[in-house]
């Protein structure tokens, strides 16, 4: 559970806004995020000032505070790097152990320890009211928020090729088949799109919470599926470079491709079944 720490004068800082926005599993618009955090009576004064903003003086990414902050954290308010549930050489011979060891110490740990670093940064802007400060803060929530929980749903949908096994006849084999008209199609597709994102970003199967359907979705970056498209992430390509350059250098389409041998589509059924369920 997520440490909430009051300011001198009493009140939320920052990081325990972000436990409000964690549990809560909201993404919504500035002006209702405004609201929401306004209608507490935690907050303090200084916190209030700093948050009593015309929604039309905030840009779009100050919506996106919410997201950086789903993943859970422990006790103490610091969100750290998550155990794998295999190690580095599992996944071989389509990941090589060399660019897990490099992929999860060095760049998902970067993601962590900017994301704290930049929480911090939030928690003494919004002490002193600063709302410019609060405001410019938010594209590195964003990214190193983003990156967090990209690459903590990465490593959870991945498994040794002995272990994935897709499963006719169950939810997600279901979905599947009813909006791709079978699992080759989506792969297809989604392959497709993974591999024409232009620079760095994440190719997504996620689930329309509206529609009831399964569909294939690009974010650039690190921009998280569910805030900047509203659907619920079910599987995650990561096609940033650091991703697969050290076991195909340049070649992306040869990587997506083969990263279809490693899914744990286990995972995949469960975060559908979840998603459904609400």
């Amino acid at each position: 559970m997520f440490s909430v720490h009051p300011h001198r004068s009493g009140g939320l800082s920052a990081l325990g806004i972000s436990k409000i926005f964690r549990e809560s599993k909201i993404h919504i618009a500035s002006t209702q995020l405004i609201n929401t955090i306004m209608s507490s009576k935690l907050i303090s004064p200084a916190l209030r000032a700093a948050l009593n903003l015309h929604s039309s003086k905030l840009p779009a990414a100050t919506s996106q505070l919410a997201s950086a902050h789903l993943s859970s954290a422990p006790s103490g308010g610091k969100h750290e790097l998550p155990g794998l549930k295999y190690d580095y050489g599992a996944l071989e011979p389509v990941i090589s152990a060399e660019t897990m060891t490099i992929h999860h110490t060095k760049h998902h740990q970067t993601y962590v320890t900017n994301l704290n670093a930049t929480l911090e940064k939030l928690d003494a802007a919004t002490s002193t009211a600063d709302a410019s400060s609060i405001i410019a803060l938010s594209n590195a929530l964003k990214f190193n928020g983003g990156g967090h929980i990209n690459h903590t749903l990465f490593w959870e949908n991945l498994c040794s090729k002995d272990e994935s096994a897709y499963s006719e006849g169950g939810e997600l084999s279901k979905a599947i088949d009813s909006s791709f008209g079978g699992l080759e199609n989506m792969k297809k597709e989604l392959s497709a799109k993974s591999i024409g994102v232009m620079g760095s970003g994440w190719g997504w199967l996620g689930y329309n919470v509206g529609t009831g359907r399964i569909e294939t979705a690009t974010c650039p970056n690190q921009d998280p599926l569910q805030a900047t498209t509203g659907l619920v992430p079910l599987l995650g390509i990561d096609v940033w470079e650091h991703a697969y350059y050290v076991d195909y250098r340049n070649v992306r389409p040869n990587y997506v491709n083969a990263i279809w041998d490693v899914i744990d589509w286990k995972v995949v059924e469960a975060r559908l079944v979840k998603a459904k369920s609400g």
